[in-house]
């Protein structure tokens, strides 16, 4: 892109659009993972710009993006962009206050929002909304074609980007289409370089962890990918365990992410290392790779590059600095760490390192088109056209740069003759966290006011390398620290996710030292809170701790209890069923146990749940989900096995008779199944009920434990009897295409797999008893079949067996032909907005039905 040719981004959407059919965007919803071409996302934007228009909104009205990381996100934005509409984007973790309150001092035409925010607060006023999750319903009578865009500059507003407090009065950025474009261009020179050595790597694939409601996450998720035809992952929810295998199975070529992200996924290696009992080879590899070149590291540590996937090469960080010890650990396991410097004044970068010549601990070299200086002072004092025009506030728009154009940053950083700059620091009186948010002191210190028997307190930002944790140091109406906790709990409740205190200190005397103008003295009381050994410190419940876990699952917090037994998980925390469903399988995985589902469901106190965790469980069962029965050649000797043996033999035994075919007219898998259970052949009977389309691309669920044991038979077997073993897991899982749906632990990486399976076009059979029926009757359903269908999105198509039960007690499998009856019923969908608890319920309520119809 020329900036002599350029005049707006408008100029980026065609090119955008151009890719066509390449994958744009690969995104989790669910359990199901969606593909949006370069295409659809540019037609969904032309449909969106008419809708706008049909709607009222012109050039320069503000329209609210308020929601996490998705192709309908980027649709609104480029559906903005394409009528002249002013993005004013909100981090999708903020509250409805602040949303609100910002669409309030923008003078918001309409609110983009993801299903699950509220927008109904009176701030909002009557203000227009539409959930994403509806966006492409709402604007499919619209036309695909080019949408005639109104006549837009450089110098037009494409967006007002408010900074991360949650002040009274927030703040905006404004943004042009010019200091966006001047961050695009260099860039794109850059790029075309390396060309004709991205073709034999295409398509680079970005998992971009970074919110797009950041400038930055901006320029990895929607500006520089489609400058290389490249995807970029979203992902709905991310665990820092599961990270690794989501790198493999998405072939991501570059995570993009914030310092802390980096920093836990170096500990989840070494966590595992450590698992694996070898932690001490690792040790040693890693010192003697120190010196080694990069090809003979990647070598060295290849057992860990192919555990996240070959194609994997790089970092992208963004949004903090990263302390040298991760850069170090994973320069030294042969990965490139690209590091860059920016701000949302700066409409991103500052200062980038290239990925191929970058110097260790430097944020890289000053950008292209962007002048740098460091004053008497160190601090970074930036000019040119990425520098952003203007700050919003209270209905006003003033400069953001002084006279001579430069713009101080409040950052501190040396420059070595290279040109290369070296950060030390902020003068600003904002906290930037490892997490790349920044958090107001005063925002925090508000909320802790509000709480009774807090009379003032003091926020401070703690570092660590260059980053910061907020601190609370709190002053209480009477002596003690008994009430510190409850009272910051109080507190973060009222807070976004990002602003939560960790720390937390009671200060132990009558008043905070103060200065004549009765402020209180910081430095003196940071020199309180950098006493380690201070027993009034305290630690604010970790989100990795066992309460800090159950209060992000629940959304409640885990309230005092001096009783033994601490809080009641049912009458405390209203822990539902399906809590606990989710619940085990989290604790599962961080603490690495089998839990039994028996004990866990009987325990009611956190306290029980300790013990449960540490009671030296047996080591979890691993449950293996195999991809070899879809493949092709397995597909069709399956199919060759059951038409030319089990068909016949299905109806020279018992024919069934079967109901409600017509229910199934016209249907297309993938479809989710779900049926009584009264024998362990009960697959038998439903296969000849499905149409072929179904039937031959059906995958069933089967006992997780059982097919454990047949896949690793116990040793205490005979030889004969485990290759007994082994040759009917083979059988069962060739012949029937089964997975295992564990009774006890791992079911929820069961249902990840049945997402995967839906996204392959299978069509997934499951009994949501769980086991086979004891006395004929149907048993309840168990509560994660709700959960199932609701993030798979998919067509649910409820059947029942009868006439199966007196063959079962009389151990015989032949009968007059429609003795055996399968109905079938009509096939119901459910919306993600669903209760789970409601869905389990409404399918064995259908299911029942299906019995007397």
């Amino acid at each position: 892109m020329s900036k002599g040719l350029v005049e707006s981004l408008l100029n980026f959407v065609e090119k955008f659009a151009a890719h066509g059919a390449q994958i744009a965007v690969r995104q989790k919803r669910g359990y199901r993972t969606e593909s949006w071409t370069y295409a659809r996302i540019a037609s969904e934007a032309n449909r969106l710009a008419r809708e706008l228009d049909a709607r009222g909104i012109q050039k320069g009205d503000a329209v609210l993006l308020w929601g996490e990381n998705s192709a309908e996100w980027i649709v609104a934005f480029f559906g903005c962009l394409l009528c002249g509409a002013v993005v004013v984007p909100i981090d999708h973790a903020s509250s409805g206050e602040f949303a609100c309150r910002v669409a309030k001092e923008v003078k918001a035409s309409l609110i983009f929002h993801s299903g699950w925010h509220a927008v109904g607060h009176p701030l909002c006023g009557n203000t227009p909304s539409i959930a994403f999750e509806s966006l492409c319903g709402i604007v499919a009578q619209h036309d695909s074609s080019a949408y005639p865009s109104p006549q837009l500059t450089r110098q037009d507003t494409l967006e007002i980007i408010f900074t991360s407090g949650t002040t009274a009065e927030p703040r905006g950025v404004v943004i042009s289409h010019g200091n966006v474009l001047a961050n695009i261009e260099p860039m794109e020179r850059e790029i075309q370089k390396y060309l004709r050595y991205e073709k034999i790597f295409h398509p680079i694939r970005f998992l971009n962890l970074l919110p797009l409601s950041h400038v930055f996450g901006q320029m990895l998720g929607v500006f520089i990918p489609p400058l290389l035809g490249g995807t970029v992952v979203f992902m709905d929810s991310m665990s820092v365990a599961e990270l690794p295998e989501t790198i493999r199975r998405e072939r991501v070529s570059v995570l993009v992410a914030v310092p802390r992200f980096i920093e836990s996924l170096q500990r989840e290696i070494e966590r595992r290392e450590e698992r694996d009992g070898k932690l001490a080879s690792f040790r040693k590899n890693f010192a003697l790779a120190e010196r080694e070149h990069f090809l003979r590291r990647w070598w060295r540590f290849r057992r860990i590059h192919s555990r996240f996937g070959w194609k994997f090469w790089a970092f992208i960080c963004g949004g903090a600095a990263l302390p040298e010890q991760a850069e170090t650990f994973w320069n030294r396991l042969g990965y490139a760490v690209i590091q860059g410097y920016g701000m949302t004044e700066t409409t991103s970068l500052i200062s980038v390192n290239h990925p191929f010549r970058s110097a260790k601990r430097s944020i890289g070299k000053v950008f292209p088109g962007m002048e740098v200086r460091v004053d008497e002072n160190g601090e970074i004092l930036v000019r040119g056209e990425n520098v952003a025009s203007a700050y919003r506030q209270n209905g006003e728009v003033r400069a953001l740069s002084e006279m001579d154009g430069w713009f101080r940053t409040g950052d501190v950083a040396e420059k070595d003759d290279s040109g290369r700059l070296y950060f030390k620091g902020r003068r600003k009186n904002v906290i930037v966290t490892s997490a790349g948010m920044n958090v107001y002191p005063e925002d925090l210190e508000k909320a802790l006011r509000a709480q009774p028997g807090v009379r003032d307190c003091v926020v401070l930002g703690m570092g660590r390398d260059a980053n910061e944790e907020p601190h609370a140091v709190l002053l209480m109406d009477r002596p003690g620290r008994e009430w510190g906790g409850s009272r910051v709990d109080a507190a973060n409740q009222t807070l976004a996710e990002y602003q939560k205190i960790r720390h937390w200190s009671v200060w132990p005397e009558a008043d905070f030292p103060r200065t004549p103008t009765q402020k209180p003295v910081l430095p003196r009381i940071r020199e309180f809170v950098q006493n380690a050994g201070n027993p009034a410190t305290q630690t604010a419940v970790s989100s990795d701790s066992l309460v800090g876990i159950i209060s992000r699952i629940t959304g409640r917090t885990v309230p005092d209890r001096s009783n033994e037994n601490g809080a009641n998980l049912e009458s405390d925390l209203q822990l539902t069923s399906l809590d606990r469903v989710e619940l085990m399988s989290v604790l599962e995985q961080r603490y690495q146990v089998d839990l039994s589902e028996a004990q866990f469901q009987d325990a009611t106190t956190i306290q029980q749940l300790e013990k449960l965790i540490s009671a030296d469980p047996a080591p979890a069962v691993q449950h293996v989900f195999p991809t070899w029965p879809q493949s092709r050649l397995i597909t069709a000797a399956r199919l060759a096995i059951y038409y030319v043996l089990a068909w016949p033999a299905t109806y020279l035994l018992a024919a069934p008779r079967v109901r409600g075919r017509k229910n199934l007219r016209g249907l297309r898998g993938p479809v989710l199944v779900v049926s009584n259970h009264i024998t362990y052949l009960d697959i038998a009977w439903i296969l000849p009920a499905l149409p072929a389309r179904l039937r031959n691309r059906l995958a069933t669920a089967m006992g997780g434990e059982r097919l454990a044991r047949m896949r690793r038979p116990a040793k205490s077997l005979s030889v004969g009897e485990r290759m007994l073993e082994h040759v009917r897991y083979y059988l069962a899982t060739a012949l029937f295409n089964v997975f295992p749906l564990p009774q006890k632990s791992g079911f929820m990486k069961s249902f990840g797999f049945a997402g995967s399976l839906a996204d392959r076009s299978w069509n997934i059979l499951v009994f949501p008893e769980g086991q086979t029926t004891v006395d004929g009757a149907m048993a309840p359903f168990r509560t994660g079949i709700g959960l199932l269908a609701k993030q798979l999105n998919v067509p649910v198509v409820p059947m029942h067996l009868s006439g199966l039960y007196d063959l079962r007690l009389e151990e015989r499998f032949a009968t007059r032909p429609g003795h055996v009856q399968v109905t079938i019923g009509e096939p119901v969908r459910f919306s993600m907005n669903e209760d789970p608890e409601h869905i389990t319920r409404e399918l064995e309520r259908r299911v029942r039905e299906l019995h007397s119809a």
